[in-house]
């Protein structure tokens, strides 16, 4: 949930993620595909993960669910993978959990407070850094079926098509986080990158500033906070003077050469929103090197709170979440799936909150 200007509370914004490859079927153009777990699903009228169980798990699953889940594989012809089938015995209790940035602070809180809910129960993390990489997320997504893990963490949301059919067809529960999309492949807990985005527009409104502009990943989440932050923009009477795209964010570095570029580039600029605070640290750093009062001359927010945030000065307005509760809580949901106390897809969000300090 997000506050609202009135002191209440309304619902988060879903996030429109992107999804890549989504399969070409006879209806749009192409050669017929092999039947998709969603489809059977969809038919059955119940979650993919549940269509898993009663092909691989028919005990876990009412005789209801599990004739309706028949009766939709009859009609489709769907086959599972055999790969897959063949985990669904000699599980380990290694919980698999894929980091975006494995030196991100806000992430490393998340896989941290998992962990503390998870392995008292005997369950072990066992991490991998995907680097934002779709070939790298590939490749250790697949390198699932010779781990057999007990559960998947992402500190992220999964954007290929092939990988999410993957992960559904392996049989064991899935979490996401750091988004909040309508359709996750299994269970999530994220917040609504979207609503982020619009909530530092109105704040740069609300101090006076007119002529903003925008630095963030090309990507990913980079491309939904700018969602929101041109939705905020709009509905404020703001000028977006500048969008700044970066393929990669890996350093300070990349934030202050992202600022430099833009004050080159642009006559005036009041406010700089980065959407994220490795980005805007550097932007902050950048700005003081040129001599720049902040945020007299320019206004910058970012979006994580990572503890260097308050320290470089003037402090950096950001937007904060709870990391570590993102990662217990995924924690304590992954692990009643685990023990059979759950079933089927779940959701759940956690505040956002803007953070206001000296940069703006």
């Amino acid at each position: 949930m997000i506050g609202d200007p009135g002191g209440g509370f309304v619902s988060p914004t879903f996030d429109q993620v992107i999804r890549i490859g989504r399969p070409v079927t006879p209806e749009n153009g192409g050669e017929r595909k092999p039947v998709r777990i969603e489809e059977v699903a969809r038919i059955a009228g119940v979650s993919p993960i549940t269509v898993s169980r009663a092909l691989h798990q028919p005990g876990r699953v009412s005789e209801e669910k599990r004739l309706k889940v028949q009766q939709a594989v009859e009609v489709t012809g769907y086959a599972s993978n055999p790969h897959a089938r063949a985990l669904r015995s000699g599980r380990s209790n290694i919980v698999a959990a894929f980091v975006s940035n494995i030196v991100s602070q806000q992430f490393g809180l998340a896989v941290q407070g998992c962990a503390e809910v998870l392995e008292p129960r005997g369950f072990q993390l066992m991490i991998g850094q995907t680097s934002y990489s779709y070939a790298r997320e590939t490749s250790m997504i697949q390198s699932l079926l010779a781990l057999r893990p007990a559960a998947v963490l992402f500190t992220g949301v999964v954007e290929l098509e092939e990988n999410r059919s993957f992960l559904r067809e392996l049989g064991v529960p899935v979490i996401e986080t750091w988004a909040f999309p309508p359709d996750p492949i299994d269970m999530l807990v994220g917040f609504s990158n979207t609503d982020g985005g619009r909530m530092v527009a109105q704040h740069f409104a609300a101090q006076g500033y007119r002529r903003v502009a925008f630095i963030g990943r090309s990507g990913g989440r980079g491309l939904l906070r700018l969602a929101g932050f041109r939705d905020g923009v709009r509905s404020a009477g703001l000028k977006l003077v500048a969008e700044l795209s970066l393929d990669t964010v890996s350093g300070l570095s990349d934030g202050q050469r992202a600022l430099n570029q833009l004050l080159d580039s642009h006559e005036k600029i009041d406010a700089v929103f980065c959407a994220n605070d490795l980005i805007a640290m550097g932007a902050l750093l950048e700005a003081s090197r040129r001599g720049l009062n902040m945020p007299g001359d320019i206004a910058i927010a970012g979006f994580g709170d990572s503890d260097l945030a308050a320290e470089i000065p003037p402090g950096l307005t950001t937007i904060r979440m709870d990391c570590r509760q993102i990662g217990r809580r995924a924690g304590e949901m992954l692990l009643a799936r685990l023990n059979g106390e759950t079933d089927g897809s779940s959701s759940e969000t956690v505040a956002l909150e803007l953070v206001k300090r000296g940069s703006t």
